[in-house]
C-alpha cells in the first residue's frame, strides 16, 4: 500500500515548510515557502553560512545602500529562494518584512524590490509568490500587486474575514495557520476535545475552503502551521498544504487509506458584496483569537527579522 504522503500528493499539492534544501530533496514537494523564522534557522546551520556571507558581501558593494544588514537580509531571502527553485518545480514564497505590515505602499515597494533581486539572479519571477501578512493594509497591497501581475501569498490568516477579504482582493493564495489557531483554543479552553474534526484550525480551513469553492473564488487555500498529522489528514483534498519536514517524514512512514475530506463544488453560486474596511476591522475586533494571533505572528516575524539582520551585521 502507498504511504499517506503519496496518497496526499494525489489529491493536494504538498508544499515544504522549510528552507532546508536537503529536506526538500528528500520529500520532493511541488512548492516551497520560507519566512523570517525559517531563514533565521537556516543561517544558524553551518552549511548555509556561505549564502549569508554572499548576501553581506553583495550588500556592502551597493553604493546606494545605507542599511547593509537590511539589504543583506533581502538578498539572503532571494538567494535561498533561488536555491529552492532549483529543487521544486512550482512556486517559492518569499516574505515581505513584517515591520511593513501596516503600510500598503511600502509593502508594494518592498515586493517589487525582492522581485528585482530575483531577476538579477536570472530567476523567472512568475514562480515567486510574494508573502504578505493579512492585515487590511497587507491585503490592499496584495490587490495592487495582483493588478500588476505579481502573485501573492497572504499569510497569518486566522479568521474568515481575513480569508474572504483576501479572495475579494484577488490574492493568488492564502495561508490559514491551523496549528496556531489550535494553540490559542487549547490555552483558552483547556479540557475541551480538539482532536480530529473538532480541531478549531481544521474547522476554520474547512469553512474557508467550502466558501471559496461555493462562490467560485480562484484564490488557493493552503493550510499551514500544523501540530500533528491528524490536522493534515482532516484537510486532505485542500488545494495546498505546507508541511514541516518532521510531519512529512511521519506521513511518509504512515500507511493505511487516506480519506479525502475536502472536495470542490460543481456549480458555484454568485459571491456576495465585498467586505468593507469597516466590516473587516470590526470582524477582527470581535474575533479575539484572530486579533491575538495576527498581532503575535507579526511581532514574532519582526523579532526574527531583527535577529537575522543583527547576525548579518556581525558578518559585515
Amino acid at each position: 500500500m502507498t504511504t499517506q504522503l503519496e496518497q496526499l500528493k494525489a489529491m493536494t499539492t504538498v508544499v515544504a515548510d522549510t528552507g532546508d534544501f536537503e529536506a526538500i530533496k528528500r520529500y520532493q514537494p511541488q512548492d516551497a515557502t520560507t519566512n523570517p523564522s525559517l531563514l533565521l534557522k537556516a543561517v544558524q546551520i553551518e552549511k548555509y553560512r556561505p549564502l549569508a556571507a554572499e548576501a553581506v558581501k553583495w550588500a556592502a558593494a551597493q553604493n546606494a545602500v545605507t542599511d547593509v544588514a537590511g539589504a543583506a537580509a533581502d538578498k539572503l531571502a532571494v538567494l535561498i529562494g533561488s536555491k529552492l527553485m532549483e529543487q521544486v518545480p512550482g512556486y517559492v514564497s518569499t516574505e515581505v518584512d513584517a515591520r511593513l505590515s501596516f503600510d500598503t505602499m511600502a509593502t508594494v515597494e518592498k515586493a517589487n524590490h525582492l522581485l528585482a533581486l530575483y531577476r538579477d539572479q536570472g530567476i523567472d519571477t512568475s514562480r515567486v509568490l510574494i508573502k504578505i501578512a493579512a492585515t487590511w493594509e497587507g491585503i490592499q497591497a496584495a490587490r495592487i500587486l495582483e493588478s500588476q501581475g505579481v502573485k501573492t501569498n497572504v499569510t497569518l490568516v486566522f479568521s474568515f474575514a481575513q480569508a474572504r477579504a483576501s479572495a475579494e482582493a484577488g490574492a493568488f493564495l492564502i495561508s490559514p495557520f491551523v496549528g496556531r489557531i489550535l494553540d490559542w483554543y487549547k490555552a483558552h479552553q483547556p479540557g475541551e476535545d480538539f482532536t480530529g474534526a473538532n480541531d478549531p484550525g481544521v474547522k476554520s480551513v474547512s469553512r474557508i475552503y467550502d466558501y471559496f469553492k461555493t462562490h467560485g473564488y480562484n484564490t488557493v487555500v493552503m493550510g499551514a502551521s500544523f501540530r500533528n498529522i491528524s490536522e493534515i489528514q482532516e484537510l486532505a483534498g485542500c488545494d495546498r498544504l505546507t508541511i514541516s519536514p518532521a510531519l512529512l517524514d511521519e506521513l511518509a512512514n504512515t500507511e493505511g487509506t487516506l480519506e479525502r475530506k475536502l472536495n470542490p463544488v460543481d456549480s458555484p453560486k454568485p459571491a456576495p458584496a465585498a467586505l468593507t474596511e469597516q466590516a473587516f476591522r470590526w470582524d477582527m475586533n470581535e474575533d479575539q483569537m484572530a486579533h491575538d494571533k495576527l498581532a503575535e505572528g507579526i511581532r514574532q516575524f519582526a523579532k526574527d527579522q531583527v535577529t537575522l539582520e543583527a547576525m548579518l551585521a556581525d558578518l559585515a
